[in-house]
């Protein structure tokens, strides 16, 4: 499956929410500079700029739709965070807040794909599968609905690794433990690692 293929599957989910959230705003116009939603991207090379599908989504989203690909090469749950980039993320939430209630002023999505950097043998990088992968996402879920925001978490995309002529998925763990996270904290999900297994 190419980026393009993936990335029209993840933008008409983003596109429906962007709806609802049109649908329900408020009647009150907004100036015509400011967006009526916004889509913030979050994860690693395959989702980041120029390495992964997070610009050709962004691209695919409505007119009015703001998308900030914020995603970074190399990052794991762990080091995305440890590394500063999850403070610029809380930084644009924050900014997009107003001072007069809990909500955003522009409904927003903060979408989460990690996996890749989180298997062992990453120096820096690796999380614990049991222990500290599913602390970091539920953690990344709490603190985006704390700001008003709408996390979405999106399953690692499947490695194109091939054993004997079969795709190996090598990923699955890391995919079925985030669905745990979605299901314990009512988080929506994008499988996307079944998709691009698929």
């Amino acid at each position: 499956m190419n980026h393009m293929k993936l990335s029209g599957l993840l933008a008409g989910l983003c596109a429906l929410c962007v709806g609802i959230a049109h649908a329900q705003a408020s009647t009150q116009a907004l100036p015509s500079a400011q967006p009526f939603a916004r889509v913030i991207l979050v994860g690693d090379s395959t989702m980041a700029p120029r390495s992964g599908y997070g610009d050709v989504l962004c691209k695919l989203l409505k007119p009015g739709v703001e998308c900030l690909n914020l995603a970074k090469g190399g990052r794991s749950s762990g080091s995305y965070r440890a590394e500063g980039s999850w403070a610029v993320v809380m930084a644009h939430l924050q900014q997009g807040r107003s001072h007069a209630t809990p909500l955003p002023v522009v409904p927003t999505w903060v979408l989460l794909q990690f996996g890749h950097n989180d298997q062992p043998g990453k120096p820096g990088r690796s999380t614990d599968l049991a222990s500290e992968y599913p602390v970091n996402l539920a953690a990344y879920v709490r603190e985006v609905r704390q700001w008003g925001a709408t996390p979405v978490l999106v399953t690692p995309l499947t490695r194109r690794t091939f054993k004997d002529g079969r795709l190996e998925n090598n990923l699955l763990p890391w995919s079925l433990s985030m669905q745990q996270v979605a299901q314990e904290n009512t988080v929506p999900l994008i499988d996307l690692n079944v998709l691009s297994y698929a």
